[in-house]
C-alpha cells in the first residue's frame, strides 16, 4: 500500500471513529458496528469488543449497528447473553439489512431501530452439511416433509426416493433441533426485554397479561419460521410487513432527522472501507476498529 493509500485509510478511520462518536452522543449509549456473518469461534473476539467498552466513557445502554446476512444461532444465543452480562439495555440499529441469525440476535434487544429501506428476514438457522456448507435448516424439513406426504398418496418418484433414501438422519435431527432452539430463543427474549413494558393493549386500554406476551411472542416466532408465509429464506421484510403482518414494534430512525442523517453518514462511509478492502467481516467500537 503506498503512502497516498494509507494516509486516506487514516482520514477514513478518523472520520469513522468521529462519526461512531456522533451516534454514541445521538442514542446515549456504547455503540458497536457488526458487520458479516455470525459464524462458531467469534464469540471470544466478540467479548473482548464488549469488554472494550468498559472503561470510563461506559453508558448504561449499548447499541449494536448490526448488518448480517445471517449464520449460526447457537453462536447468537452465546452474543446476546455477552451483552447481557454487561447491559440491562440492549438495542439494535438495522441501516440495511440483519437476516435469519441475525434476525433472531435483533430479537435479543429492547429496541429495533430501522427504517424504510431497513429489512430483517425469516428465522431460518443454518447448519453445516456433508459437504462443510451452511445451509438453511428449515429447507431440509420442508424437503422431507414434502417426501412423506407424496409418499402418503403414492406420488414420490423413485428419484424422490434415492435422494431421501441418502439423506443423514442425524443431520435431519440437527436441523430439527436448531429450528426448535431458535424459536424458543425468540419467545424468552421478547418476553424478557421487548415486551418487558408492553402493560397496556393499545386498542383497548386492557392490561396486557403474562400468557398474552407469551401467546404473541409464539406467534412472531411461528410466523418468521413460515417458510410458505415468505416464500423465500432470502426475502427481504421491511417495517411495515413486521408491523402489520407480525405486530413488532420498530423504532424508526427515519422518522428523526438526526438519528438518520448521523446513521447514514457513519454507515456509508463504513461500507464504502469494507468494500474497497474486501473485508468479510468488521467490527468497530470507539476502542476499536
Amino acid at each position: 500500500m503506498n503512502d497516498y493509500a494509507i494516509a486516506m485509510d487514516t482520514e477514513i478511520k478518523n472520520a469513522l471513529n468521529q462519526r461512531l462518536k456522533n451516534i454514541e452522543g445521538e442514542f446515549d449509549s456504547d455503540v458497536i458496528f457488526f458487520y458479516g456473518d455470525i459464524y462458531p469461534m467469534q464469540e471470544n473476539y466478540y467479548r473482548d469488543l464488549i469488554e472494550g467498552l468498559q472503561d470510563n466513557n461506559k453508558h448504561e445502554r449499548l447499541s449494536i449497528i448490526l448488518n448480517t446476512p445471517g449464520g449460526d444461532v447457537k453462536t447468537v444465543e452465546k452474543l446476546a447473553n455477552i451483552n447481557r452480562h454487561f447491559y440491562d439495555e440492549v438495542n439494535f440499529i438495522v441501516p440495511d439489512s440483519a437476516m435469519s441469525a441475525g434476525t433472531v440476535f435483533c430479537l435479543s434487544g429492547d429496541k429495533i431501530y430501522m427504517e424504510y429501506s431497513s429489512s430483517l428476514g425469516p428465522i431460518d438457522p443454518q447448519v453445516i452439511n456433508k459437504q462443510g456448507q451452511w445451509v438453511p435448516a428449515l429447507g431440509y424439513i420442508d424437503k422431507i416433509n414434502e417426501a412423506i406426504n407424496k409418499s402418503m398418496s403414492n406420488t414420490l418418484s423413485t428419484v424422490e426416493f434415492m435422494l431421501i433414501k441418502e439423506l443423514d438422519l442425524g443431520f435431519l435431527r440437527e436441523c430439527e433441533q436448531n429450528v426448535n432452539l431458535t424459536v424458543q430463543l425468540i419467545k424468552d427474549w421478547l418476553v424478557k426485554y421487548k415486551f418487558k413494558d408492553w402493560s397496556i393493549h393499545a386498542s383497548t386500554g386492557a392490561k396486557v397479561s403474562p400468557e398474552e406476551k407469551e401467546k404473541r411472542a409464539e406467534d412472531i416466532a411461528n410466523k418468521l419460521s413460515d417458510n410458505h408465509l415468505w416464500c423465500n429464506h432470502g426475502r427481504f421484510i421491511d417495517i411495515s410487513k413486521l408491523e402489520q403482518i407480525l405486530h413488532l414494534k420498530i423504532d424508526d430512525y427515519g422518522k428523526e432527522p438526526l438519528k438518520k442523517k448521523c446513521i447514514r453518514e457513519y454507515n456509508s462511509l463504513a461500507l464504502s472501507y469494507i468494500f474497497r478492502h474486501s473485508i468479510p467481516r468488521f467490527f468497530h467500537s470507539r476502542n476499536l476498529i
